[in-house]
């Protein structure tokens, strides 16, 4: 399967931050299906606020992917920091917080319905 990054919905923007979520990307087995998302992040975003009120205040969705560009720092649920940079592959398991050192793009791979919850909520959070 082809998908343009233009043709990936927009799910979220804000200043700074472009979401886009491509839905039934794939099936990875025991998470069902995949969507194929496309993220731009300028430095300075930090996701803290918006998951205030998931489990533990952090992403529970875990996320496959590969950084295009810029430099992203995570933070576990055990406050153990990792970042990531231009041409880094990276696994993101459930539990964790993102703040983007300098603007970045981001190509991930989720489990559909648990990251369709978190968009829901970021959503909810901007209103």
């Amino acid at each position: 399967m082809r998908v343009a990054k233009e043709d990936v919905e927009i799910k979220l923007e804000l200043p700074g931050v472009v979401v886009r979520q491509h839905r039934d990307f794939g099936d990875v087995g025991g998470y069902g299906r995949i969507s194929g998302e496309y993220f731009t992040l300028a430095a300075g975003v930090d996701t803290t606020p918006l998951f205030q009120g998931l489990e533990g205040n952090l992403c529970q969705c875990p996320h496959w992917g590969y950084v295009l560009s810029g430099r992203i720092t995570t933070t576990d649920v055990d406050g153990l920091q990792e970042t990531v940079s231009a041409n880094d592959l990276f696994h993101w398991p459930p539990g964790h917080n993102v703040h983007v050192d300098d603007d970045a793009e981001i190509v991930m791979f989720s489990p559909q319905h648990e990251h369709t919850e978190v968009i829901d909520h970021m959503i909810e959070k901007t209103r």
